[in-house]
């Protein structure tokens, strides 16, 4: 589905462009030059996140239920394989991003850089807890690494329920893939009008299920083969949507409901399939790797910029294209030589014994 790429490139170029313009020394002089451009990337590049967020619902209503009924025999081993996944490149960026952190720490004073991580803040993060446990993050996104995991949990868990009430009441197939699909609508209304309206939950799943839960429905409903049926799910969509936003304006959750709807369109007119420019294609094919690594990059190139010359508006500007630059340049590594391999536990187990290791060397 090559329309997904892109949309994935072209969010993650946003979500890097919002770091680049915050974090560091570069971006307070490089302001000066477009201080419109910046202002908007740093408070609305966030928004770009609720991309991805429609987008790994949609691929999770795919991969685990495309019919609205669970296709998998061993539901535990998929959220290992889950973890694994987004596991190895993330485990690989976070220790880069230790490594770089303790290679600037003495030339660049920045509250950007990361203070020097204790044992139980590496395994944390290791298990994609360290939200949750309260710990600094080592990185920036990690956060979403965890997220993603606990919403495909929470998908699979919402699957298995309808799936276990289907054995209890005696409901046939087709009751049962509705049974599915009403459970996810629900919980995805819970929190598009509860959960994502309250900060506190801004950790967990349940904040953000609105718009993975979006993308799940999306899904299912290009699946519909009545026009009927077909119109009367996007309306039901709409209105869960407006709904909501007329509960509570937010632009997050807009997003969300633009990207959802414009997903149905290109569903149902076979966009999905449509070629793309290739260097669009290969950035959103990169574009996890991109989001893990480009913050270490970041940071390397802010050092050596600060140390080398005095940070004017041009000389930060130009450290800003070099590090979005050499960012993607070092995605593309990392997918080739990490997230494109295949899962394999020894593989998981060695990143995760190298990050606490360069932790602990670092911190010493």
């Amino acid at each position: 589905m090559p329309l997904l790429d892109v949309a994935k490139g072209i969010a993650c170029a946003l979500i890097v462009g919002h770091h680049l313009a915050r974090y560091g020394p570069l971006p307070a002089s490089a302001s000066t030059l477009a201080p419109a451009l910046f202002e908007w990337l740093a408070d609305n590049g966030r928004l770009a996140v609720q991309v991805f967020l429609v987008l790994a619902g949609f691929l999770a209503a795919g991969s685990l239920a495309p019919d609205g009924v669970l296709r998998i025999d061993r539901p535990l081993l998929r959220v290992f394989q889950r973890y694994g996944r987004l596991a190895m490149p993330y485990l690989a960026a976070l220790i880069a991003s230790v490594l770089a952190a303790a290679l600037v720490r003495p030339w660049l004073v920045d509250e950007a850089v990361p203070a020097a991580p204790g044992l139980a803040q590496l395994v944390a993060h290791g298990l994609l807890l360290q939200d949750l446990l309260g710990y600094e993050a080592l990185s920036t996104g990690v956060w979403y690494v965890a997220i993603d995991f606990q919403l495909f949990v929470l998908a699979l868990m919402a699957i298995g329920l309808s799936e276990l009430l289907q054995r209890r009441w005696a409901l046939g197939p087709e009751r049962s893939r509705w049974l599915a699909v009403a459970l996810v609508l629900v919980l995805a209304a819970a929190s598009l009008a509860v959960f994502n309206r309250n900060e506190a939950l801004d950790d967990t799943a349940l904040y953000f299920f609105g718009a993975y839960g979006l993308g799940m429905l999306v899904f299912w409903i290009g699946r519909a083969t009545r026009r009927s049926t077909w119109r009367f799910a996007v309306a039901l969509l709409v209105l869960v949507g407006a709904a909501a936003l007329a509960l509570d304006w937010r632009s997050r959750i807009a997003t969300a409901l633009v990207t959802a709807l414009l997903l149905v369109v290109a569903q149902r007119r076979g966009g999905l399939a449509l070629g793309a420019w290739p260097p669009l294609l290969r950035l959103g094919r990169i574009s996890y790797s991109l989001f893990l690594i480009h913050f270490p990059v970041l940071l390397l190139v802010s050092a050596v910029v600060s140390r080398l010359a005095p940070v004017g508006p041009w000389i930060g500007l130009l450290g800003l294209i070099a590090a979005f630059g050499l960012s993607i340049a070092a995605a593309a590594l990392l997918y080739r030589w990490v997230e494109s391999r295949a899962v394999t536990w020894p593989r998981v187990l060695a990143l995760f014994a190298g990050l606490l290791a360069c932790g602990r060397i670092t911190a010493g």
